[in-house]
């Protein structure tokens, strides 16, 4: 099957890639769902076959070292689909040298790439050009973002301002949760047993996240570190 008609002459098969950064994001799927449905809606109106619909929850997009991602172009490596396509570029990627390495790869084993949001279709020259145009400016703004909060946070340092969130947890909770760490028990499964029990957060939230207990065990560590080191 060519790549030559993807406005509804020729069926194309495509894989689907979805990804949502935060343990909340996933945990309610908003997000997720709102990019499948994109997804689906485009497939039946462009007469595209769904070979398979992919999904990293949880995961930045800051490298590739994602299983999902991975298993997409695991998938069009091998044949099984023509193109792979995203609701959303940035949910790929928003790096541009993994954006450049995807667009290689895609051109040597002939496959195309899709963003709805955007109208990318690296398999004509100008869909080509604007995904560049469109990943340089993705990876230009990261790095202004990353940029001005270092500015923020020098500035507050040299104000003499601590910086870092005050743990405000009391020191029996993050006993606790380094206990049931040391006993074998994932993120997930202590995140649910807090919730369960109607423990508060250091914000005063009444539902933990795996990313939440990892904070707590973080901050314990360094604090333990820092009492070694002395």
């Amino acid at each position: 099957m060519t790549l030559d008609a993807i406005h509804g002459v020729d069926t194309k098969r495509v894989v689907a890639y979805m990804r949502v950064s935060t343990d909340e994001q996933r945990e309610s799927r908003a997000g997720l769902e709102a990019q499948r449905a994109a997804i689906l809606s485009e497939c039946e109106r462009r007469g595209w076959y769904l070979v398979d619909l992919i999904e990293d929850a949880g995961y930045s997009a800051k490298d590739l070292k994602r299983p999902g991602v991975q298993a997409a172009l695991d998938a069009l490596r091998d044949g099984r689909a023509d193109a792979l396509v995203v609701a959303k570029l940035d949910r790929l990627s928003r790096s541009m040298l993994d954006f450049a390495s995807i667009m290689a790869t895609a051109q040597k084993q002939h496959w195309g790439l899709i963003a709805l949001d955007c109208a990318v279709d690296t398999t004509t020259p100008a869909g080509e050009a604007m995904a560049n145009v469109l990943a340089t400016f993705a990876q230009f703004e990261r790095r202004l973002i990353s940029q001005r909060t270092k500015d923020a946070l020098a500035a507050k340092k040299a104000q003499g301002v601590r910086l870092g969130r005050p743990r405000q947890l009391p020191p029996d909770v993050i006993d606790r949760i380094v206990a049931e760490r040391r006993d074998g028990k994932t993120l997930s499964a202590i995140a649910n047993l807090l919730t369960e029990e109607g423990v508060s957060t250091a914000q005063g939230g009444k539902r933990w996240y795996a990313s939440t207990v990892r904070a707590v065990l973080q901050s314990a560590r360094s604090s333990e570190e820092q009492a070694n080191a002395q």
